[in-house]
């Protein structure tokens, strides 16, 4: 029986970063990289839904994109040794020092973090790379057009190339430089996924694959003692865990379910757990950065048994400290919403209302939801309509609309 659609789709997304990153490794070129495993998914598709699936799809899309490059190789004349070839098919050992920790697809995320790569190139770059998104998905997770995002990851790929930066975890030494870009690069990983701005509500492959590469970068920081205590690196783990630990419950029926109406018995009690852990270890330290912060509001969540025994202040006074350190509207935003359970809907909408973040769907559905609670439904609706066309997936579609038409009909008493 023959693969369909799904089942390609769903390996598809699972294995792109894996054979990417491999091919990467084995010969030093992105490029080449990413194009032979175009072609070899694109092989793939014809014969797995005719064959169906092998038993190994990974290996199987590895082995096929190998080979694809290595014809791409003859045919250029970049390789004169063909037993050297030959080898390069089942020589496991890598052309290039991988650092301390073997694993492709960390490997992979360091070189697009190069400091050569203005930081917004390097997020594209992974997420095309190791997420295997299109460039029309970047695009739009970006809030650009598809040919600016396809000329900025074609200029990064080219600058790799250019400066023959080495596809390896970089010295020691070289670390300090690049675990910040890492890490903002694995969050917007995680949030990709989370968020799907892609279409759908969740990108499983996505936030699955941040959770396993923050813990090979946690194991790699371990067992680096120069680098000393790095809490950041367990704040994001932790930040990924708790948000993780929700996963199952947030949607129902096609529709996004909102944390206070989260069926908290479902949650993942292990994953909540170990990431309260990593956060009680952070705070420690005495040393709080953006990510412990926002693990410390997922912990309060997570530890509130039912949403009514939230302990609102403690999540305001955090948020203080995490808008002191970044400044960001979106911060600002969170933070009005949690002020709003302390003070009230009207002290919360004063905060927002100036913030200004007409193209950020979150931001309307907010006001939306402040109106509403202020009985204000004729500019509720308004908001909830501006929310719904900014919406990126439509299981939160769903949830506005749903909002939108409880709403009390203005016109009648």
């Amino acid at each position: 029986m023959g693969a369909s659609d799904a089942d390609l789709e769903a390996v598809f997304r699972a294995e792109h970063g894996r054979v990417v990153a491999a091919l990467a490794r084995r010969f030093g070129d992105l490029d080449l990289a990413e194009d032979a495993t175009g072609e070899a998914l694109v092989v793939a598709t014809e014969t797995w839904r005719d064959e169906g699936l092998p038993p190994n799809p990974g290996g199987w899309l590895t082995t096929t994109a190998t080979r694809r490059a290595l014809d791409r190789l003859r045919r250029e004349g970049r390789r004169d040794d063909k037993h050297a070839e030959a080898q390069m098919i089942t020589d496991p050992t890598p052309p290039l020092p991988t650092g301390p920790v073997e694993d492709d697809r960390l490997r992979l995320v360091f070189t697009c973090c190069h400091p050569a790569l203005a930081p917004e190139h390097r997020v594209a770059l992974t997420l095309r790379l190791l997420g295997g998104l299109t460039v029309a998905e970047i695009a739009a997770a970006f809030l650009v057009p598809e040919t600016t995002m396809a000329q900025r990851i074609t200029r990064s790929k080219q600058k790799i190339a250019r400066a023959g930066i080495p596809y390896r975890i970089p010295s020691a030494q070289d670390l300090p430089a690049r675990l910040d870009a890492v890490l903002a690069v694995l969050y917007l990983v995680f949030n990709e996924g989370y968020l799907g701005s892609s279409g759908q509500a969740q990108r499983t492959d996505l936030t699955s694959e941040a959770i396993r590469l923050a813990r090979q970068l946690r194991e790699m920081v371990a067992g680096t003692p120069s680098l000393g205590a790095q809490p950041e690196v367990d704040g994001l783990l932790a930040l990924m865990l708790l948000v993780e630990a929700r996963a199952a419950t947030r949607v129902s029926e096609g529709r996004l379910v909102p944390l206070d109406e989260q069926d908290r018995t479902r949650w993942d009690a292990a994953l909540v757990e170990e990431g309260h852990r990593l956060v009680r270890g952070c705070l420690a330290l005495g040393r709080p950065g953006r990510y412990q912060l926002q693990a410390a509001v997922n912990a309060v969540h997570t530890d509130a048994l039912d949403a009514s025994l939230t302990e609102w202040g403690q999540v305001v006074q955090l948020y203080d400290q995490l808008l002191a350190l970044t400044r960001s509207p979106v911060v600002a935003l969170n933070r009005a919403v949690a002020v709003a359970e302390v003070e009230g809907p009207e002290a919360a909408l004063a905060l927002v209302d100036p913030l200004g973040l007409e193209g950020y769907h979150a931001w309307h559905a907010t006001r939306a939801d402040l109106l509403r609670r202020l009985d204000r439904p004729a500019e509720a609706r308004a908001a909830y309509d501006a929310a719904i066309g900014l919406a990126g997936s439509e299981e939160e579609r769903a949830f506005l609309v749903g909002r939108r038409d409880a709403l009390r009909d203005p016109t009648t008493t």
